[in-house]
């Protein structure tokens, strides 16, 4: 017997020193090159870059992981207590390994025949989060991230390891952290959440997506009782303060993708600049603080003059016919599938949606139209503008009148519900259509050249391309005025006299050639005779701008234009003087701050400063002014530009009642309008039209097209501001002429105005009566106007 449990024992001995080697072995091995936990103590994980608007608010941010840094002192005490409570309720106690714990995983794991259980603690998680990457379940990996767990017991105190648990953390719908994930669900910071909060955030620390509050409420309502139930029972609240947490109501916000919020364009813009800049990697992890320019009451108001003014233009283009049509017997599952979606968006007075024609009453001149299970009329009254499309016609030269000329049953149409039916459930509705025209907008400050408002186009989600800086545009009309500077430079004055005639100019080949000669005509086809400089602008006549051109060189014309900022390439030819090549509503809105800035040209500044996550300045920005052209021409242009808008092309513009000037821009076969406008105290640039670069309507210039756009916002934002004057410099005089003459104003005129001079280039002489001679024989003019071109 002696000899056998001496046997025995040797064995026993043997297997458990066999054992212990083994185990020795191994931890050597597992435990060999374990990560550094001195990186933790330099804790520099991807942060959120925000942009702020130009009051210091955030409107979006960029990130791969959505994390704001807080200390714990900021983090609710509540929500605290909450995730230790729910995670590791004897995290106070332990050194980094709960032995109770992992005893009781590993007993269930044994059963299961694989890892179903970590048992892990506060600390360890902080171990696999920020030194072990590796999410395979090993028992290497286990013994691993136990020792660097003890390692970080020793090292760093229980709150730093709160610190670097809460912050690190992912909580569900790309938030990672406590105050990233408290500002997304429940939109406060994390030292404002209340216990029954609190307890949501610990309950999503297991699965955050399954028990996301935004996508399964029920689930994460359960879990949130689960963890006020471990709180209760760890002392940590109250059996009142517990039950109040339960009842309590949650009002969890909607998930919203913050790109397609408030100035999309401008927001997209100032991401490619910082990224260009500054790399992906800093943009989207190195927490910048980015701050800019824009007005989100002045996008606000941009975003709305926009769309105002596409849906006018696009009604007067016609009706361009029904979404659809539902052929016979697919009219159940047509109404199914509107009631399912009127189920998520009832019916309400000023919501747009689909119907379907239900019958055509050209006799009392309505349209029954089904939606869902409810109905309602579209008078014809409500749908005038509704006439087929007809490029050929202005939009009032035809008007609808009955409605089975453009709708009949079976056609799915959006309307606009408008009013209740008296006497009736049903409703009145009007004809609406999606608009397929595109416009652009862009306003900045002339006194900072901050860059307040930009539309670069209808809706983001559907085309992110910037209208505002990306497209290059013909400006038709609205490159006149660089060329009228540069003639009041080189010999002209508002009253000198050019022939508004016909004037034909070779383009290439021989001169007697008939298509190959160039033929500029007005927008209306008419000539005018003898006519002054300033009329030549205010009526935007394209033959005495060619004429100017072609006196003071196209030379001298480009270089004016590159001294106001137009940097695009140009045509060096006479077709400059009608706008011919492409620019950008930016670049020539630019151009115009030089009128109201007294011959200063103002570079435009989207970004005032960017900071890092550490408060170092990485880039600022200050106001930059270089003299393009000077004070007394600036304000000779800004005298003639505000006559545009009182007596010409401009005139919608006098509605803003206070002093305006600008310049309506219309191109060739009416493919581009644009109006430029400016008060003293902003510059505004607005652009019309198709993508696809084909013409608009009849009659749809830059007066009609565009010039509402640029009322609609003006309006709004310099409601309830002061009336601003411009100021004239010193060097110029007022004088009272003639308008149609340009000499001084005598007896004999029959229609005068104020016109502004570079002093010494006024007129001297008084316009004479009319059957005293044609006005021009009283002008002497040293200027021989051919019809050669440059």
């Amino acid at each position: 017997m002696k000899t056998v449990f001496k046997i025995g024992l040797c064995c026993l001995i043997i297997v458990f020193l066999a054992i212990a080697g083994i185990g020795v072995g191994l931890w050597y091995v597992w435990s060999s090159n374990l990560p550094y936990i001195g990186s933790l103590k330099n804790y520099n994980p991807p942060i959120i870059t925000e942009i702020l608007d130009d009051k210091g608010q955030v409107i979006t941010r960029f990130s791969e992981e959505r994390r704001i840094l807080v200390p714990l002192e900021q983090v609710s005490y509540h929500t605290v207590k909450a995730f230790i409570a729910a995670e590791d309720d004897r995290f106070f106690e332990h050194k980094g390994i709960d032995f109770v714990s992992i005893a009781r995983a590993f007993l269930k794991n044994i059963l299961a025949g694989k890892i179903e259980q970590g048992g892990s603690t506060i600390t360890q998680q902080v171990t696999k989060s920020l030194l072990l990457k590796n999410p395979a379940r090993t028992y290497k990996r286990k013994v691993r991230e136990a020792l660097l767990s003890l390692q970080i017991e020793r090292e760093f105190s229980k709150e730093e390891i709160l610190y670097l648990y809460l912050n690190q953390i992912y909580l569900g719908h790309g938030q990672y952290g406590v105050e990233a994930a408290s500002r997304t669900y429940f939109g406060k910071t994390a030292s404002e959440l209340s216990i029954a909060e609190s307890a949501v955030l610990a309950g999503l620390a297991q699965a955050p997506s399954k028990d996301s509050p935004i996508k399964h409420f029920d689930r994460a309502k359960i879990r949130q009782k689960y963890v006020l139930e471990r709180m209760q029972e760890e002392g940590f609240i109250t059996d009142q303060e517990h039950e109040e947490a339960l009842t309590a109501p949650l009002y969890i916000r909607p998930e919203k993708d913050e790109v397609l919020e408030k100035a999309a364009h401008f927001k997209e813009y100032i991401r490619r600049m910082v990224e260009r800049d500054y790399g992906r990697h800093l943009l989207y992890k190195g927490g910048l603080k980015i701050y800019t320019t824009v007005n989100l009451q002045m996008q606000a108001a941009a975003k709305d003059a926009v769309r105002r003014g596409i849906e006018e233009f696009d009604k007067r283009e016609g009706f361009r016919g029904p979404l659809r049509e539902i052929i016979p017997g697919d009219e159940p599952e047509f109404i199914r599938l509107m009631v399912e979606r009127l189920e998520d968006n009832p019916l309400e007075v000023g919501a747009t949606t689909e119907g379907l024609v239900v019958e055509v009453d050209s006799a009392n001149k309505q349209t029954l139209v089904r939606i869902g299970e409810q109905f309602g009329l579209l008078p014809v009254s409500a749908m005038k503008w509704a006439r087929m499309v007809e490029p050929e016609k202005a939009y009032f030269e035809s008007k609808l009148e009955d409605p089975a000329e453009v709708l009949a049953p079976g056609d799915v149409i959006l309307v606009k519900v408008e009013k209740k039916l008296e006497g009736s459930p049903g409703w009145i509705l009007s004809l609406e259509q999606t608009p397929i025209a595109e416009a652009a907008l862009i306003c900045l400050d002339t006194t900072t050249g901050h860059v307040k408002a930009m539309v670069g186009g209808l809706d983001f989600s559907k085309s992110q391309f910037n209208r505002a800086i990306q497209a290059k545009r013909q400006p038709g009309s609205a490159f006149k005025p660089i060329i009228y500077t540069a003639a009041l430079d080189n010999g002209f004055s508002p009253s000198s006299i050019i022939i508004d005639a016909p004037f034909i100019s070779p383009i290439g080949g021989e001169e007697d050639e008939e298509e190959k000669l160039w033929k500029p005509k007005n927008y209306k086809e008419k000539f005018f005779g003898p006519t002054p400089f300033r009329t030549g602008l205010i009526k935007s006549r394209n033959v005495i701008t060619i004429k100017i051109l072609e006196k003071i060189g196209v030379k001298r014309a480009i270089d004016y234009a590159r001294q106001m900022g137009i940097e695009s390439p140009l045509n060096a030819d006479l077709s400059l003087a009608l706008g011919s090549s492409g620019t950008s509503l930016l670049e020539l809105t630019s151009a115009y701050s030089v009128f109201a800035n007294n011959g200063m040209l103002v570079k435009p500044v989207f970004i005032t400063k960017i900071v890092d996550r550490n408060g170092e300045t990485l880039e600022e920005h200050q106001p930059s002014f270089t003299e393009a052209v000077s004070p007394e021409t600036a304000a000779v242009m800004t005298d003639l530009l505000q006559s545009v808008v009182k007596e010409g092309t401009g005139w919608r513009v006098k509605a803003l009642k206070r002093p305006a000037a600008g310049k309506t821009g219309t191109t060739n076969d009416l493919r581009d309008a644009w109006f430029l406008g400016f008060t003293p105290s902003v510059v505004t640039g607005v652009w019309v039209g198709y993508d696809d670069r084909k013409p608009m309507g009849k009659g749809e210039t830059g007066s009609r097209a565009a010039s509402p756009i640029f009322l609609y916002f003006m309006q709004e934002i310099l409601k309830g501001t002061p009336k601003e004057p411009f100021q004239h410099p010193e060097g110029v005089v007022v004088a009272k002429i003639d308008a149609k003459t340009g000499l001084l104003a005598g007896p004999f005129s029959e229609k005068t105005c104020f016109q502004v001079f570079k002093e010494g280039t006024e007129p001297t002489d008084y316009s004479p009566k009319p059957d005293q001679g044609k006005p021009g024989e009283f002008f002497q003019l040293d200027m021989d106007f051919s019809n050669k071109s440059q």
